[in-house]
């Protein structure tokens, strides 16, 4: 199924994007939701004749903030109402995006399915495709002058590989220093990997998260990599969007009714914490891999830039009840994003919520005592303004021991002069595809990374080709679950397992896309 910019501005109803669910996976007995609008299925675009499927990175226009509220009806002297003007309509900013939308389309395929991309390169600089999360062939992870050189404009790139797993992932460009520009101008889509066989459920919902940064006129703010977002917090924009549509989304439901989330974060700077309120929300999926089923630590979840969470729950039994997802600020009121209401006669009861079966393709355990051991001591960036660090809390599962005892912030002094060595590696400001890599190690070894966060703010570091085992500050066990990046406090260390099973020049880079550009990247090697 692929979706319009006309899908997401039609209506509020029709921005929570629906996921057909196959007739075959259907509940049964299912109703359907009273009010909810469900996009309607698109035909696929025509391939060319070598089976590609184009995809064009070219501008476009979206409306991002709301029309302004109608006003209401004014009453003259005599009981004579007066109609009031009718309100402009919201200007419409010019994005980039993948055929002028953002987010671009959706690219859903059926594991062992072949995905045959043609980028086609129509912006006026260069750019690529990285495929975030899937253990993909390294020519093909799209990181500019690393795995592949960047597709100029005019030009274009064709991707092919088979996912070797089902899952919830995203693409967008690898391309440093312009990553960040071109993610801000709304240049992302998703990639879905079915399942061959996905849980029963009533409602598929994907559900991706951004914000923009806009000036006085609705337009995006063209003050890229700007020496304070690159040396402090990022570039966080004020305007929060669900698949870039004004919030809060309002939608109602059958009581009972079996919910699926895909949540993604497109953000390129901001931690977004999120809660569950009216509703026991259960993980079953974690950056596009299966995970033992848990209920988040307060029904809240922390989510860096680029991160996923497959979430599954039952709405309320009962009519006439109000269930919400809400962002938790820092410092500021909290804002309802998603409400689930209901209404009518409740479903039949499912029993217990379904699970995702666990990926035999990865490893059952990681010999720790073997593993080769390395060190990532990540420092710079600016000392942060009062209030300007979120610190929520980041437990997502219930763990056995506690944290590590926190190190003091010791971020380095940066220039403004030289904004390509804002942080460091090891003590390196690298562009992350130097001559020589982090580590090389033989295919199968196993590794162990320590992350060393130095710097007054939070860090998100993604290793790419590969999924890791976040392990316990204070044992040797594991969380259960699998992840692409690894969330860092300030001033805390980390430390994440796996096994290097996949040839080729793996880049590690900061999930904040203005830290990659200004030094915090690197890359190893699988031989």
């Amino acid at each position: 199924m692929f979706f319009t910019r006309r899908l997401f501005l039609g209506s509020l109803g029709a921005s929570l994007i629906s996921l057909p669910v196959r007739s075959e996976d259907a509940v049964p007995d299912s109703a359907p939701a009273p009010q909810a609008i469900a996009p309607e299925a698109q035909p696929k675009p025509a391939a060319e004749a070598d089976g590609f499927r184009l995809l064009e990175a070219r501008k476009g226009t979206l409306r991002l903030r709301p029309d302004p509220a109608a006003m209401t009806e004014v009453w003259a002297p005599g009981g004579t109402p007066i109609a009031p003007p009718a309100p402009a309509p919201a200007a419409e900013a010019e994005i980039w995006g993948y055929d002028g939308t953002a987010p671009g389309p959706l690219l859903r395929y059926k594991k062992g399915e072949e995905v045959k991309i043609r980028l086609v390169n129509k912006l006026d600089q260069p750019t690529t495709i990285h495929w975030h999360g899937v253990r993909i062939t390294n020519a093909m992870d799209g990181v500019a002058h690393l795995t592949q050189e960047p597709v100029s404009p005019g030009a274009s790139f064709d991707y092919r590989f088979t996912p070797p797993d089902s899952g919830f992932y995203w693409y967008h460009p690898d391309i440093q220093p312009l990553t960040g520009e071109e993610l801000d101008r709304g240049l992302y889509g998703v990639l879905i990997v079915d399942e061959q066989e996905p849980p029963k459920v009533d409602f598929d919902r994907l559900v991706v998260l951004d914000d923009w940064k806009l000036d006085d006129k609705g337009a995006i703010a063209g003050d890229f990599q700007n020496f304070a977002d690159a040396a402090g917090a990022g570039r966080i924009g004020s305007l929060l969007t669900v698949n870039s549509a004004p919030i809060p989304i309002e939608e109602t439901f059958v009581p009972g009714s079996r919910m699926r989330l895909r949540i993604l974060s497109a953000v390129t700077a901001r931690l977004i914490v999120l809660s569950f309120v009216g509703i026991r929300p259960q993980v079953i999926g974690m950056d596009g891999q299966p995970c033992e089923a848990f209920e988040p630590v307060r029904r809240t979840l922390p989510i860096g830039p680029g991160a996923r969470f497959d979430v599954i729950f039952d709405l309320p039994d009962e009519a006439s009840t109000e269930s919400n997802l809400i962002l938790r600020g820092d410092g500021v009121p909290d804002q309802t994003l998603l409400t689930f209401r209901t209404k009518g006669e409740r479903r039949a009861d499912l029993g217990p919520l379904p699970i995702l079966e666990s990926n035999p393709l990865l490893p059952a355990e990681i010999h720790l005592e073997k593993s080769t051991k390395v060190e990532l001591t990540i420092e710079g960036g600016l000392p942060p303004k009062e209030g300007m660090v979120s610190k929520p809390a980041i437990a997502v599962a219930p763990k056995s021991g506690g944290g590590a005892k926190a190190a003091q912030p010791a971020p380095l002094p940066v220039s403004a002069s030289d904004p390509t060595h804002l942080w460091t590696v090891n003590g390196v400001a690298s562009d992350g595809h130097g001559q020589k890599p982090l580590f090389s190690v033989k295919r199968g070894t196993a590794v162990t990374l320590g992350f060393t966060n130095k710097t007054a703010f939070f860090q998100q570091i993604h290793v790419h080709g590969h999924v890791l085992r976040l392990l316990h500050d204070l044992d040797d066990g594991w969380e259960p679950y699998w992840r692409d990046a690894v969330l860092i406090p300030e001033g805390r260390t980390k430390h994440a397992a796996f096994v290097a099973d996949n040839p080729g020049k793996w880049a590690i880079t900061s999930s904040i896309a203005d830290r990659a550009a200004s030094g915090l990247a690197t890359w190893f090697e699988v031989t």
